[in-house]
């Protein structure tokens, strides 16, 4: 019996725990080896990191959502660090490639106009553009007297700088001039989740099945396809949002879908008709996963012109 038992291995907790462990180990990094693998071919697929662009849409869409249904002045601060950083980067942009000379100023005068929209409506809006011109020639005008060597670039220059304020600061006015009108809240939250549907069916769609060119010589990697999945979320999204949330007639929520589907997709166009002009690929790389604030912005800014006057018509 003492042999018999001798002969037989004996039970060591240490060591069953060792080799469990590394059992383990071994599979969960097998396991994190199979995700890596994975998340490369989504990345590769979607062409950018998806998992960071999705946590980062909903981090600015949290912000976005808790600004505007909390506190109105939030959301004004909000969408006004918005435009400084998407100020910040076309203009950014723009002096690199020699269009421009100084893109402080321009910051600095787009800070204000968004307040100013807020404070004194669709008047102070326009007057903000109009003040903000005035100050961006004069700032040019003076360095040219300034800057003699500089005089042959003041004309570009101040065209450059005109559109930069009409373009960012002056459209994202409209955001906050619905915001603070009464019933506008609603309003803006339904336009913004509808130009997000659009943003979202374009891509996912296109991703899937896209092979037609919506527009090769500005955007190649935009199809009809997806132009099809974003025309039926816009007007899904318009008529469900119009007649739950806004209180109008379907046919109505069926043509703010339309309408917004219309801006978001020229306003995406025209973003990328700017970066093929500048020979980039995206305005910048602060966002991971999305570029720029300018490249999520792209298609929010002429749809809420577009908003604001469909705001004004049956709000």
């Amino acid at each position: 019996m003492s042999e018999r038992s001798s002969s037989k291995k004996k039970f060591d907790p240490a060591q069953v725990g060792a080799e469990a462990l590394e059992q383990l180990e071994a599979a969960v990094s097998e396991l994190e080896e199979q995700v890596r693998d994975v998340n490369a071919r989504i990345d590769k697929r979607a062409g950018r990191p998806l998992w960071q662009a999705i946590v980062f849409g909903l981090l600015l869409g949290g912000v976005f959502v808790a600004s505007l249904f909390w506190l109105v002045e939030l959301f004004v601060l909000f969408v006004t660090a918005l435009v400084v950083f998407a100020v910040l980067e076309l203009a950014g942009a723009l002096t690199v490639k020699g269009r421009l000379r100084s893109r402080w100023p321009l910051v600095v005068v787009s800070a204000t106009m968004v307040p100013l929209a807020a404070l004194f409506g669709p008047e102070g809006q326009l007057w903000s553009l109009v003040g903000a011109i005035i100050l961006a020639i004069a700032i040019r005008s003076g360095r040219a007297l300034l800057q003699p060597d500089s005089r042959a670039t003041t004309l570009p220059d101040i065209g450059v700088a005109v559109m930069v304020l009409a373009y960012i600061p002056f459209l994202a006015g409209f955001a906050v001039t619905v915001a603070t009108s009464p019933g506008g809240v609603g309003w803006l939250f339904a336009g913004v989740v509808i130009v997000v549907c659009v943003d979202v069916a374009a891509y996912a769609t296109g991703l899937s099945f896209g092979k037609t060119p919506l527009a090769p010589n500005i955007s190649p990697k935009k199809t009809w396809e997806g132009f099809a999945g974003s025309l039926l979320a816009a007007l899904v999204a318009g008529v469900l949002l119009g007649v739950l949330m806004l209180g109008v007639a379907w046919w109505v929520g069926l043509l703010l879908g339309a309408v917004l589907l219309g801006s978001a997709t020229l306003g995406d166009l025209v973003e990328s008709l700017i970066k093929r002009d500048l020979g980039i690929k995206d305005i910048s790389s602060w966002l991971p996963g999305h570029g720029g604030f300018l490249d999520r912005l792209d298609s929010m800014l002429p749809s809420m012109a577009m908003l604001f006057v469909m705001f004004q018509i049956f709000g």
